[in-house]
């Protein structure tokens, strides 16, 4: 998949060639079964995922609630990473360490993949840097996050802690990456379900901040920011145990589903 996002339009128009054969049934090669096993779009990332915090004002609001805080809206957006270790494919395992952290928490979020490298970009040049998008699950040791002074990369960081996938979505295929319904179910129970259009902070403004004297390259992955309706926020907390199914939404791009696993 790297090599096909540096490839550019031209490798992509190959393989979509190839599958157009596929449906015509000139080229059964090129056709995935459907029971077929996904790992992750990206399995090894280049680089640490890179991801958004606070970008939904609900969210905000609600940590604030939890944490008895009143923090708000920040000016600029909150950046931090996710190592190459903690990415999990779908179906695979959302890892629990009982004796690392007990409040192991839930976001999905819309993932930006980047088809074109560059620094300093634009705004308006932001979206044309842009290969597609898929679902991440940005898992959370909330007590690790409050044990090291409330910073992420930590607790954010644990392996098993990044499921992606299933798929990456070409930008062509997505209308508006704004206007995307987005949710999580715990075993069936709805938690979270919200909307991409009420990000404080859209993609092209995350794009040409994240770019600032930094160059983005082809199949860097930027992770957006989650709704409300996390775990560590309800009445009482109710953290992720062993055996809990987390299916993730957006619509547009489908369904990620994992299961946690106590180790």
């Amino acid at each position: 998949m790297l090599d096909l996002i540096e490839c550019g339009p031209d490798a992509l128009a190959a393989v979509r060639a190839l599958m157009a054969e596929a449906d015509a049934g000139q080229n059964a090669d090129a056709i995935v079964p459907a029971d077929t096993a996904l790992n992750a779009p990206i399995p090894a990332p280049r680089k640490n995922v890179l991801c958004v915090g606070r970008n939904y004002a609900e969210h905000i609001a609600e940590g604030d609630r939890a944490q008895k805080q009143n923090v708000g809206v920040t000016e600029y957006p909150v950046f931090f990473t996710k190592p190459p270790t903690a990415v999990v494919p779908p179906g695979g395992d959302i890892l629990i360490f009982p004796t690392v952290s007990t409040n192991i928490d839930y976001e999905v979020e819309l993932a930006v993949v980047i088809g074109t490298a560059g620094r300093n970009i634009t705004k308006a040049d932001a979206m044309a840097h842009v290969f597609g998008y898929t679902i991440l699950n940005d898992i959370s040791a909330r007590d690790i996050q409050r044990r090291h002074g409330g910073q992420y990369f930590k607790g954010k960081g644990l392996d098993g802690s990044c499921p992606i996938g299933p798929w990456i979505v070409t930008a062509d295929e997505i209308g508006d990456p704004h206007d995307l319904n987005i949710g999580l179910t715990v075993n069936g129970e709805q938690r979270q379900d919200g909307t991409t259009k009420d990000m404080i902070f859209d993609v092209p403004t995350l794009i040409a901040s994240l770019s600032e004297g930094m160059t983005l390259e082809p199949g860097d992955i930027i992770a957006t920011g989650t709704p409300s309706g996390v775990g560590y926020a309800m009445e009482p907390p109710q953290f992720l145990k062993n055996g809990d199914r987390i299916v993730c939404a957006i619509s547009g791009i489908g369904t990620l589903s994992n299961t946690v696993r106590t180790v």
